[in-house]
């Protein structure tokens, strides 16, 4: 008979297998707040950019997708207390999540930029929004530069939860400007009819170290099973030439694809 000890080894291997080796189910979870990357349709249905790689990467991978739509900031948390097997809601590669969790290879990079009023004269620098109020989605790589960077500097830095709230105090003037991914700012805000009088100013703000160094698939630390298996898939998708085709699709001149 094998000793409790041995037993209870046994088990801890066994409960650290992804699910997906028993179901053949990779469960993905999302915040659908961000089109066109994720939202969801008038249907209800799940919708966007990657949402299309998700099934394109599930197919490569030979598995079926499951979606699980919690806020961006609880995404990683959500992760590691096992309610889903990666994170896929177009979440950065940076060094402080690497400290939390794992990353697949990089799949597509996406440029931040600055919205506000045509007129404004503003620009993506401390100097230019000082004393002004800028929206950032809570828990984004946007939230983490802006404080970072304009903070200090007496911009009011505002968090909120929900990017389309940031959107609907913009456009209320609540807000004098929003630091996003360039596509969803595009998508969820500037081609909309309350965007009407706004526009990306300035150029795409850079700082490897905290807005990171390309959009991956998150993975709990250790699940190196799982990586082998997504990156070989991911690999397969970017040589067919998903990721192009799906940039055409969902954002027109922004081409997000990496070799």
């Amino acid at each position: 008979m094998k000793s409790l000890k041995t037993l209870l080894l046994l088990s801890c291997a066994l409960s650290s297998l992804p699910v997906l080796a028993e179901t053949g189910t990779l469960r993905f979870g999302l915040e659908a707040q961000y089109p066109p990357f994720e939202s969801k349709g008038p249907d209800g249905k799940l919708q966007g950019f990657d949402i299309d790689l998700g099934h394109a990467v599930c197919e490569a991978a030979k598995m079926k997708c499951d979606w699980f739509d919690t806020s961006f900031d609880g995404l990683i948390p959500a992760l590691q207390g096992r309610k889903f097997d990666a994170i896929n809601s177009a979440m950065n590669v940076t060094e402080k999540r690497r400290q939390a969790i794992d990353f697949t290879d990089v799949i597509y990079r996406v440029p931040s930029k600055l919205i506000a009023k045509k007129d404004s004269g503003l620009l993506p620098e401390a100097a230019s929004l000082k004393g002004k109020h800028i929206g950032v989605l809570q828990g984004s790589i946007q939230e983490s530069y802006a404080k970072a960077h304009w903070a200090p500097q007496g911009v009011d830095v505002v968090s909120y939860q929900d990017q389309n709230q940031i959107y609907l105090d913009l456009s209320s003037s609540r807000l004098d400007g929003t630091l996003v991914l360039a596509p969803a700012g595009q998508n969820g805000f500037l081609s909309r009819p309350d965007g009407k009088d706004y526009a990306f100013v300035g150029e795409s703000v850079v700082d490897e170290k905290i807005l990171g160094s390309g959009i991956a698939f998150g993975l709990r630390k250790g699940d190196d099973a799982l990586k082998k298996s997504l990156d070989q898939a991911i690999a397969k998708v970017k040589a067919d030439g998903v990721i192009k085709t799906l940039s055409q699709k969902y954002f027109g001149d922004i081409d997000v694809s990496v070799p």
